[in-house]
């Protein structure tokens, strides 16, 4: 009676999926890349049926792999690129037009409207998110109004709008279930945080029938069964959650103050606050981190926009590596940064500075200056700009912070995570599955089918790999922060008139 469960982790750039034994412990993965369209500048978009095709053939692959038949999947859980819409006929299950992904930012003009006519504060009092193209509200309503015949449809209640977790669900369910999770309408600008509905204020701002909306369930629950996919046999699909807050499910963050840091090509950095929602003071965004067993649990949420893209850069810009791993090697080359500071504002700053006009800027540099320096810059660059998400979520919270859990591809440089852990002054804890993303949404859909009887035994599978502690001189750390903030406030200087 051994069983597994599936996991399906539909990002920005891949469809992947996962297969997780009883502690939480790889079985098999399989990964497969989709086109990004980009139709004119700042415009990004995605083929939701080809998501669709790509989720479904990695499923079957990684079952596969494992040496296993899909009768042995006690159930799926599926965890998403958040705040990417699509919106699909109900009776064909075609979409009308490409989905309309995080990144894109069309309608960012449509937000500055909102906030010259005074509408930023009530749509963050509802939402505890800021009036900003990012969020999939504003991407429904630029749908309606340009697709053709969409508005009339809608009306009529032809048309569902979800965002790619509800997709999928209506996919693999053959189209018996239109619904979605807590934490993901939590970041479509249309969900009321506070009364945990959708707000007939914001729908009527938006001009949305509510028609078109999923029903908003828990995260941890049988949403319903697959129909004639992968299989004949029914598999309950029972656990949904956005990435990051599948992120912070997976990295048993479940007690208040609890935090964890993800870096990736951004890095987004949550903290639990328990079941009452914190207005941020410090541009940090309020969002619903899941709604297990009944209760609620929201989180803070803070994002770096350039975090290991920095790596990137240096080898695909400036090239002085081959490979990203490289960069650890190179920076290792000096003793420390030489005085030299980069800030890499490549898309603008992000919170807790909310600047997007600032550009990267690097200072400090001298004649001993050596690629070694820069190097070891770019690094720190990525420690500083999570240790600025962490004090605005400090004095946002007031709740000590004790440890940082992280994850994602840059946790395998130990020179950042010591870094990291020296200019934030607490222990940085990298686990021993780093997926954690996809890990949270097995998590889910094991509890609410009894493949795993309570968070309490979630709790002893989750292994530490290494405890990186403090280590150095508070002078120190000191000096580093003064120099970063300066170097900060030359990178806003130079976009000033």
């Amino acid at each position: 009676m051994v069983k597994y469960i599936l996991s399906l982790d539909q990002g920005t750039t891949s469809s992947r999926a996962i297969i997780f034994d009883k502690k939480g412990s790889i079985v098999a993965t399989a990964q497969k890349e989709f086109t990004q369209l980009f139709p004119q500048p700042g415009w990004v978009e995605h083929d939701a049926s080809e998501i669709w095709s790509t989720q479904l053939g990695v499923a079957t692959e990684a079952v596969l792999k494992a040496g296993l038949t899909i009768n042995d999947i006690a159930a799926i859980g599926i965890t998403n690129q958040r705040e990417t819409a699509v919106v699909w006929d109900r009776q064909t299950s075609l979409p009308i037009c490409n989905a309309i992904v995080w990144q894109d930012r069309r309608t960012a003009s449509y937000c500055d409207q909102l906030k010259k006519d005074g509408h930023a504060e009530m749509i963050q009092a509802k939402t505890g998110l800021v009036t900003d193209a990012y969020f999939s509200g504003t991407k429904v309503k630029w749908i309606l109004d340009n697709v053709e015949g969409a508005r009339e449809k809608a009306k009529k209640g032809e048309l569902c709008f979800g965002t790619i977790d509800s997709w999928l669900l209506w996919k693999l369910t053959n189209g018996k279930v239109h619904a979605t999770d807590v934490s993901n309408a939590s970041r479509t600008l249309l969900y009321n945080i506070h009364e945990l509905k959708w707000d007939t204020e914001l729908l009527e701002l938006f001009g949305i029938p509510e028609n078109i909306l999923p029903e908003v369930r828990s995260s941890s629950e049988v949403f319903g069964h697959s129909e004639n996919i992968l299989s004949s046999s029914p598999i309950p699909i029972s656990g949904i959650a956005g990435d990051q807050q599948s992120a912070l499910f997976g990295q048993m963050c479940t007690e208040p103050g609890m935090l964890k840091n993800t870096y990736g090509t951004g890095c987004f950095m949550l903290m639990n606050t328990g079941t009452k929602p914190v207005q941020s003071k410090n541009n940090l965004l309020t969002t619903i981190a899941w709604k297990v067993n009944g209760e609620v649990h929201y989180a803070l949420e803070g994002s770096v926009f350039i975090g290991g893209a920095v790596v990137q850069w240096l080898r695909d810009g400036l090239k002085l590596i081959q490979n990203s791993g490289d960069v650890e090697e190179l920076a290792q080359k000096v003793k420390d940064n030489g005085g030299v500071y980069l800030v890499p504002a490549f898309t603008g700053l992000g919170a807790p500075y909310w600047n997007p006009h600032a550009q990267g800027t690097i200072v400090g540099i001298t004649r001993g200056t050596t690629d070694a320096h820069i190097a070891r810059a770019s690094v720190e660059s990525i420690a500083f700009q999570s240790m600025d998400l962490m004090k605005a979520m400090q004095a946002d919270a007031g709740l000590p912070i004790k440890e940082v859990r992280v994850d994602g591809g840059a946790t395998v440089n130990n020179l950042l995570m010591q870094f990291q852990s020296d200019v934030i002054g607490v222990d940085v804890i990298r686990p021993e599955v780093t997926e954690t993303t996809a890990l949270g949404a097995a998590y889910l859909a094991g509890l609410a089918v009894g493949f795993w009887s309570s968070v309490d035994e979630l709790q002893q599978y989750w292994q530490k790999n290494k405890t990186f502690s403090p280590a150095m001189k508070k002078e120190s750390v000191e000096e580093l922060q003064k120099n970063w903030r300066k170097a900060v406030r030359a990178a806003q200087a130079w976009t000033e008139e």
